[in-house]
């Protein structure tokens, strides 16, 4: 889906199409418009009302007229932001609890005519795919189960490389509980009991990842990382280990106060004991080796089952590095000769050793190399860090995040050890000593390749890195000889000590 935008649409990828979908769950009603329909997505517009849909529908089978009414005044505002927006293409869907209601039809005939366009409803089935669609958008190398907790319902699947089995609904969302138990936890907690014993899922996850999905679970994630003062505050890539997970969610089932939670919105307060139940059960149950909470969900499925086979087979993290570099970089074509560039320091016998996933984030650390440029000179380490460490990237952790915002942070500010004890102990305690090398390594390598580019394509391409014993040599042609000089000498001089080598730079023959 293509389109040529405006000239004022300056800061965005101009042949994209906006996309949005509209979500209608059993608490909250969303809107979320995307640039474009591509493997990294990025929002233009979200906006969300809590419309508590299926506060009820245990107890009486109804949405309920206030639930409703709130409802419609969402959708209707929601179809002017789409054509504000210009979005040609926009979804709706309904899950848990419009599907179970006895007025869900009637509801979806008054919502078709507020929002302009159908509404979906979604089988249990079909949400627990999209939720798993959505994880693949966000992560690479998907291996566990997803689960997905809403107002009205929990979808389980099991996710295996791009195999998708097993999904199953189960009624255990926040609100259903609430409503079913009478709001009473110890009731809720063997309602929950009950349904998850007779799941023949024991040990499914053993050694691998559970991906957690809804809005109560990430409410969850951000009361923990209060609890222990976590220094990076994004919700993408948060993972926990299982132990400390059912550990952390009993001290909040049985009401242990928690610092922070005074942060998290009254309508998540409600419903967050009734989450960490489950999860706390679902743990046990599952034995996962660690729990990863992901802001990508059915919405995210949604968007990746419109992508071609070509487009979902890329790497997240990658596309939407080079994205970020068209939008950013004085060019996105430098950017790139810079992966293949440093390329030259891990190939061959006597260079040190990276494994795939390193590989993988120093390609994703040069296409983000000169998103800075424009910052004043004195603050690109620290604007730059913050940007990237903070940014909607997707298909990496937090301690590959932090590679990434600390690499160009060295890039900008120096290799020397100085540079390395100015940074927070607390986000270096996120990171192993040899990531926090190997950033310094390629910030090394980054601020020397700039001292021959100037940050411009066509240049570094003609030079050649190769090592002779314990000798880090560095060849320049004879058309760019002038570019060498003591600032030049400087700066490859820190990497190769980073690399423990001898340095030389010479003429090309």
């Amino acid at each position: 889906m293509h389109l040529t935008h405006p000239p004022d649409n300056r800061g965005r990828l101009a042949d994209l199409e906006p996309l949005g979908v509209i979500d209608i769950g059993s608490n909250s009603v969303r809107l979320v418009v995307y640039e474009g329909a591509v493997r990294a997505p990025t929002p233009l517009f979200n906006e969300k009302v809590l419309c508590g849909l299926g506060r009820s529908v245990a107890s009486t089978g109804k949405l309920g007229d206030d639930a409703i009414a709130r409802a419609l005044v969402a959708l209707t505002r929601f179809s002017a932001i789409a054509r504000i927006l210009g979005v040609k293409h926009l979804r709706a869907i309904a899950t848990a609890a419009v599907r179970d209601a006895t007025d869900g039809p009637a509801f979806i005939a008054r919502g078709e005519v507020a929002c302009g366009v159908p509404i979906r409803i979604l089988s249990g089935e079909r949400e627990a795919e999209l939720a798993a669609q959505g994880i693949r958008m966000g992560f690479a190398d998907v291996d566990g189960v997803a689960g997905d907790l809403g107002g009205g319902s929990l979808e389980l699947i099991d996710i295996r490389a791009d195999a998708l089995k097993d999904a199953i609904t189960l009624p255990l969302g926040g609100l259903r509980l609430i409503d079913t138990s009478g709001n009473k936890l110890d009731k809720a907690l063997e309602f929950a009991d009950a349904l998850i014993a007779k799941l023949d899922w024991q040990g499914r996850a053993r050694g691998r990842t559970f991906y957690a999905v809804g809005g109560t679970w990430r409410s969850l994630a951000k009361l923990h990382m209060e609890t222990i003062d976590y220094p990076l505050r994004v919700m993408h890539g948060y993972a926990l280990p299982t132990r400390e997970t059912i550990e952390f969610c009993e001290a909040l089932r049985k009401g242990r106060k928690m610092p922070g939670l005074e942060h998290v919105s009254k309508a998540r307060r409600e419903t967050l004991p009734f989450g960490a139940l489950v999860m706390e059960r679902l743990l046990k149950r599952v034995e996962p080796a660690k729990v990863m909470f992901s802001v990508f969900g059915i919405r995210e499925g949604l968007l990746f089952s419109f992508l071609s086979a070509h487009e979902q087979a890329r790497d997240p993290l990658l596309s939407f590095c080079a994205d970020y570099a068209r939008l950013r970089s004085r060019s996105e074509q430098h950017a790139r000769e810079l992966c293949a560039w440093t390329d030259s320091l891990f190939a061959g016998p006597d260079a040190p050793k990276e494994t795939a996933e390193e590989r993988r984030l120093r390609h994703a650390a040069c296409l983000l190399s000169d998103i800075g440029w424009r910052a004043h000179p004195d603050y690109r380490g620290e604007q730059s860090l913050n940007v990237i460490a903070h940014a909607a990237l997707t298909g990496v952790d937090h301690p590959g995040r932090l590679f990434l915002a600390l690499t160009i942070y060295f890039r900008h500010v120096g290799t020397g050890e100085q540079a390395a004890e100015e940074l927070s102990g607390r986000m270096k305690k996120l990171l192993e000593r040899r990531t926090l090398k190997r950033a310094r390594v390629i910030g090394a390598a980054i601020r020397t390749a700039h001292m021959i580019s100037i940050g411009m394509a066509g240049i570094i391409d003609e030079t050649q890195l190769l090592y002779e014993q314990d000798k880090l040599v560095l060849l320049l042609p004879k058309a760019h000889s002038s570019m060498n000089g003591e600032r030049l000498a400087r700066r490859f001089e820190q990497l190769g000590q980073l690399l423990e080598r001898v340095t030389e730079i010479r003429l090309k023959p």
